[in-house]
């Protein structure tokens, strides 16, 4: 595995992977307040996002934030939300280019497939991949705080919901993304470190931004930023190390690979 993260350039292709997602944020966050806006719904900004901003940075920040969402509230979001789309697909296409190339490389595959096909992939998965992600990063922050009996049944299936969702989303990834159909099983070791270890760094950085992040400070702000890029560093190359593993599996085992079911099987010998 060591030998194979310097052969593939491992962190350069994380760093590249978690770039885009990173930028992409910024677009989403408009797409997700004109949405906000166009289906009326003010009250989640105003009862649930505010409040959650408003103790976590300076007055002045605060007010600016409000005001741009009050804007964005009072104009037409039509125009907003086709421009955030675009730019959140742009953003995310050019991250789902870097994982192509290095899913290329770790299956060891010759990328010849035509440039429009390439492009239509990229943005295929992008749309699909980025719902995924963000449906089960929402399950995890956000269904706890469904008020009602939702609040119960959704505390509970969104343990169920989101690795099936982010499943599907890395599924996708290693069937459409490298350049030939790879031999691999849908529910792969790899696979199980990549979901298992997403929603462990996505829980421990909702609780860092939940008790522990203070932007009222130049240090505050710096450490935040700092441990975003980290967040998507990581989880770009869990993802990495998640095809590495399966593909040096596939070798070891000579093509058949290592499935859920054989691990379970393992244990139960065990």
């Amino acid at each position: 595995m060591r030998r194979r993260f310097g052969e593939h350039e491992l962190p350069i292709y994380a760093s590249a992977i978690a770039f885009r997602a990173l930028i992409s944020v910024i677009p989403l966050a408009l797409l997700g307040l004109g949405l906000l806006g166009a289906l009326g719904l003010k009250s989640t900004w105003t009862n649930s996002i505010a409040p959650a901003i408003k103790p976590k940075v300076l007055p002045a920040v605060y007010d600016g934030i409000n005001a741009s969402a009050d804007k964005i509230f009072s104009s037409s979001s039509a125009g907003l939300i086709a421009f955030a789309a675009v730019l959140t697909i742009w953003d995310l296409s050019l991250g789902m280019s870097a994982v192509m190339r290095v899913l290329n490389h770790v299956h060891d595959f010759e990328e010849d497939r035509p440039t429009l096909r390439r492009v239509a992939v990229a943005v295929g998965l992008a749309v699909g991949v980025g719902a995924c992600v963000i449906g089960a990063t929402l399950l995890l922050i956000v269904a706890p705080r469904a008020g009602g009996g939702l609040h119960a049944l959704l505390g509970v299936l969104r343990w169920v919901l989101a690795p099936l969702v982010l499943g599907l989303a890395v599924g996708l990834l290693f069937r459409f993304a490298p350049a030939q159909k790879p031999q691999t099983r849908w529910a792969s070791a790899g696979s199980l470190l990549v979901i298992a270890t997403w929603i462990v760094a996505t829980l421990l950085f909702k609780v860092w931004v939940t008790y522990v992040a203070n932007f009222k400070s130049a240090v505050g702000s710096l450490t935040g930023l700092l441990l975003l890029t980290t967040y998507f560093f990581v989880s770009a190359a869990i993802f990495i190390v998640g095809a590495e593993l399966d593909e040096l599996l596939r070798k070891e085992t000579r093509g058949r690979g290592v499935a859920l079911p054989d691990l379970a099987a393992a244990v139960v010998r065990r």
